[in-house]
């Protein structure tokens, strides 16, 4: 599977449905050794213009915009080619929450989903409803894990 996506955008030409684009996902950046997130597509407000897109900053933790989406493919490196240690009984190094409702489809791969609470261990076809809460992400394979992720900005 391919860590940068290839991105197809559809809309009018000449009063007819077209491809408008076709090429490799360019808002793509590796925040950390093989931690590649390319940023697809957002949306500013509900509901969604089906004008071009507006670039926003592609961030390690996402930042959607307010009353907007974010759609994101991560190719996830292993835990040990990330540099990142977890020791049990401690919080993960990369917890963190965002105010969006998630839904996040694992595509390759195997990742581990920690919550403050414990934790479950996700395969390919899993699909994550992340609900605004505290949350990391680890890879304790040897292959890249490559997630699929569309954000909604969310009200508590």
């Amino acid at each position: 599977m391919n860590k940068i996506p290839r991105r197809i955008v559809t809309g009018i030409q000449n009063g007819k449905s077209a491809v408008i684009e076709d090429s490799e996902v360019q808002n793509t950046v590796e925040h950390l050794p093989g931690l590649i997130i390319s940023d697809i597509w957002n949306t500013q407000n509900i509901p969604a213009s089906l004008g071009m897109e507006s670039l926003i900053p592609n961030t390690g933790f996402p930042q959607t915009p307010k009353n907007g989406t974010y759609f994101r493919y991560v190719s996830i490196p292993p835990d040990k080619d990330l540099g990142v240690e977890f020791k049990p009984g401690e919080p993960h190094p990369m917890m963190h929450k965002t105010k969006t409702l998630d839904y996040i489809i694992i595509l390759s791969g195997e990742l581990h989903l920690i919550m403050e609470e414990g934790e479950t261990l996700l395969k390919p076809g899993d699909i994550v409803i992340q609900r605004g809460t505290n949350h990391a992400w680890s890879n304790r394979s040897d292959q890249p894990c490559i997630q699929l992720a569309v954000l909604i900005d969310a009200e508590e």
